[in-house]
């Protein structure tokens, strides 16, 4: 298995944010009598902090040059 570039971690860093930013304006509603949850904070904000860290890593060792890293995913 290939393992994760910068661009990949960078974009799915965006992602989460974007999840979050979602989440926060509108987490949970009620219809119907019923209340409906969109999505569970904690999980994004944990997705949030694992991508930041694999792209200040990736971004590191990018920026110092020599060997290439490539960070796999231990899921």
């Amino acid at each position: 298995m290939a393992g994760i570039t910068l661009a990949q971690a960078e974009a799915q860093l965006t992602l989460y944010l974007a999840a979050e930013e979602k989440v926060l304006l509108g987490q949970s509603y009620e219809l119907l009598g019923r209340r409906l949850t969109r999505a569970d904070l904690a999980d994004i904000q944990a997705g949030i902090k694992t991508w930041n860290d694999r792209v200040t890593t990736l971004s590191a060792v990018s920026s110092r040059g020599g060997r290439s890293r490539v960070i796999s995913p231990n899921w």
